[in-house]
């Protein structure tokens, strides 16, 4: 249970950057924090449940369109991490679009990476 909440506050340091740096993400929220911490949680929580299987599955897909469909997955799950944590605590993050989801995964499994390495976790 720990490294599961150790897990969530990386991904909000990690969105929070991810909001900061792209102006197509939006938090939504008083204060801003509220929003991308109820993001991350649906994110942390997606990403440790269901988003393995899916990839497993989509796997021989995702080789025929040279990873296309892992950028299109990645989106899909942004986006319901961000419908349901606006949909059930009426605070988030939006997404203005796919190529934003695309340069927001990238900037958040870059520092994601770079506050797990410093934490040790």
């Amino acid at each position: 249970m720990a490294s599961f909440f150790i897990r969530w506050l990386v991904l909000t340091v990690a969105a929070a950057v991810m909001v900061l740096l792209l102006p197509g993400m939006h938090a939504v929220g008083q204060p801003p924090i509220l929003g991308i911490a109820a993001f991350s949680l649906f994110m942390a929580l997606l990403n440790a449940s269901i988003k393995p299987v899916v990839q497993t599955l989509a796997l021989p897909f995702t080789i025929l369109s040279f990873g296309f469909l892992a950028l299109v997955i990645n989106w899909l799950f942004m986006e319901l991490a961000s419908w349901l944590s606006l949909s059930l605590f009426d605070v988030g993050v939006t997404i203005d679009g796919f190529w934003w989801a695309v340069l927001g995964s990238i900037i958040m499994s870059i520092v994601s990476g770079i506050v797990s390495a410093a934490i040790g976790s």
